[in-house]
């Protein structure tokens, strides 16, 4: 069957990874309403569409944290890669750096930093960290990362306690045998209480506060981003507290379910950062109409994450750059059809949406393109 868009990826990882696997990729929290209104809130979304525009030559490339990538779409930390293709994390490191994005590694990897590193030493990536409640843990992990040439660490904020996904607890999910946390290797050796998605149950410290962005920026030099932020407030004191960008995330309606979709929660975001720091988007991407449509609205770049693993599922480092390039063309398409081919940034200068008469429409403005 030929692939011809994100949901095709869908359908074969559904068909081809055990049930328990699936279930453990798809989880949303408790109802799911999040996870699934991160979808519907793009379809919610209309472009207006400019005429007449030379559209012969479309620039895609833009860059984030001041390097440059073909496109503005990266991957998103998503844990257990060798959960659906043996490789795991080494082939979607891989697929990254030969399309030149960004690859958020994930902390619950199943290969370890250094694996991913050598296996795409011209990569470039940022890292996912969590604090854990034995801080010793989190301080030699930032400069393991930082050591082997990590560009920023993406400081995930939204799991102070993991949330209710119900079909994991159903299947009673567990890493099998032969895989484990590989960058948690001899760490946790000493813990023979139960585990929780391949650690001990209760290590993630739930007192982690906005002084502990001061403690993380006294370890290293790399840029911060923080991931899981939803609302004006927390992006205000995102700013105030010296981080260099944050991803609008609601950790893929997983975490706690009534969150609004990160499409709907970006605007305000934007607005209040008013381009002092970088904001970036994940949650609910499928298509190249929903890249065009979070640039519009003041993403610098998106990041995807269950549709990196359907590609896994699908051919490994192969299927991983497929979804990359589907969406990178499906991007460009819709930057021609909508009338702007010239390279995004990302900014917003002007009102970037009008109301439709329905209320819950809005049509986007193109004016987020360097001239």
């Amino acid at each position: 069957m030929a692939m011809v868009c994100l949901t095709d990826f869908e359908e074969y990882a559904k068909e081809h990874l055990s049930k328990a696997t699936w279930d453990y990729y798809a989880a949303g929290a408790d109802e799911c309403c999040t996870r699934d209104d991160n979808l519907l809130a793009f379809k919610r979304i209309r472009l207006r569409p400019r005429i007449l525009r030379d559209v012969s030559v479309c620039d895609t490339r833009t860059t984030v944290q001041g390097t440059e990538i073909s496109f503005p779409v990266g991957i998103a930390p998503t844990a257990f890669h060798c959960l659906a293709w043996h490789e795991g994390e080494v082939a979607t490191a891989r697929a990254t750096e030969a399309v030149n994005t960004c690859y958020i590694t994930s902390t619950y990897s199943t290969c370890s930093v250094e694996e991913i590193v050598a296996a795409a030493p011209g990569g470039y990536r940022w890292f996912q960290l969590y604090v854990y409640r034995n801080r010793k843990v989190s301080e030699q992990i930032v400069h393991r990362v930082e050591a082997l040439g990590y560009q920023a660490l993406v400081l995930t904020v939204d799991v102070p306690y993991t949330g209710k996904r119900r079909n994991d607890i159903r299947n009673q999910f567990k890493l099998p045998p032969h895989l484990r946390v590989k960058n948690f290797d001899g760490v946790f050796e000493e813990n023979a209480g139960p585990e929780e998605y391949g650690v001990p149950a209760n290590t993630l410290d739930p007192s982690i506060s906005w002084k502990d962005i001061y403690w993380l920026q006294s370890l290293t030099r790399l840029p911060i981003i923080i991931k899981g932020i939803l609302t004006k407030e927390d992006a205000e004191l995102a700013v105030e507290h010296g981080v260099q960008g944050i991803i609008v995330s609601n950790h893929g309606g997983r975490q706690l379910d009534g969150d609004p979709a990160t499409i709907d929660a970006l605007s305000e975001i934007v607005d209040t950062v008013q381009g002092r720091i970088e904001v970036y988007l994940d949650g609910g991407i499928r298509t190249g109409s929903d890249v065009l449509k979070a640039l519009a609205l003041g993403a610098k770049c998106v990041f995807i994450g269950r549709p990196a693993v359907w590609g896994l599922a699908y051919k490994g480092e192969e299927g991983v750059r497929e979804v990359l390039q589907i969406l990178n063309d499906e991007f460009r398409l819709c930057m021609a059809l909508a009338g702007e081919c010239r390279r995004p940034v990302g900014v917003i200068t002007a009102a970037p949406f009008q109301r439709h008469p329905v209320p819950w429409f809005f049509t986007l403005h193109f004016n987020f393109f360097k001239a």
